[in-house]
């Protein structure tokens, strides 16, 4: 049986990854108590998270920066980043900066698709943007959970998420409201 791989993203209703610039800060300054807890108990459950090298050096980067005891680190992060972790890298070297970590070296669609033959818990990413692009166009995501926060980011948006993806059809599998105006939607992919 082959393991599931949910790719989860954040992004403002634009599409942008990320704001640069400005004083936007983290979640875009709008995270509230719902979305944090469940944040927390997505991050809770048995997985294995799969990051490429640019997201692993942001994350590695941020915490050698702030501290672990940063209030940037909400739970859920530390849940996230104390979860069984490979880190998709040809650039990357050993030992890596993660309390469980090991690295791979290799093309993303290759290791993901090893991954979801042998893995015997979900696997899940987060951000990853390039390395998630190519394994949705080798048909490796089964589902996409994008976090959509109520901000257009036109002028200070960073990290486009999708610019080019693959076409892609998608069904919605499930919508959520948190804190009012954050819409988390999971959506299942097919290459159109």
């Amino acid at each position: 049986m082959s393991a599931s791989y949910t790719y989860d993203v954040f992004s403002s209703l634009d599409g942008y990854g990320t704001a640069s610039g400005g004083d936007w800060g983290g979640y875009w300054g709008k995270q509230g108590p719902e979305l944090l807890a469940h944040r927390l108990e997505l991050y809770s459950t048995p997985q294995r998270l799969v990051l490429g090298a640019t997201t692993f050096r942001d994350f590695v980067s941020m915490r050698s920066t702030l501290g672990e005891d940063s209030e940037v680190f909400d739970p859920w992060v530390t849940a996230m980043v104390h979860l069984p972790t490979t880190v998709v890298s040809s650039t990357l070297t050993e030992p890596l900066d993660w309390p469980d970590a090991t690295m791979v070296d290799g093309d993303a669609v290759d290791v993901v698709a090893r991954l979801k033959e042998e893995s015997d818990v979900p696997l899940c990413s987060h951000g990853s943007i390039a390395m998630n692009r190519s394994l949705m166009a080798a048909g490796l995501v089964d589902l996409i959970r994008v976090t959509v926060f109520p901000v257009i980011t036109g002028q200070t948006g960073a990290t486009p998420i999708h610019e080019g993806s693959a076409d892609v059809d998608l069904e919605l599998v499930e919508a959520r409201t948190l804190d009012h105006d954050i819409q988390q939607l999971t959506y299942r992919p097919t290459l159109h």
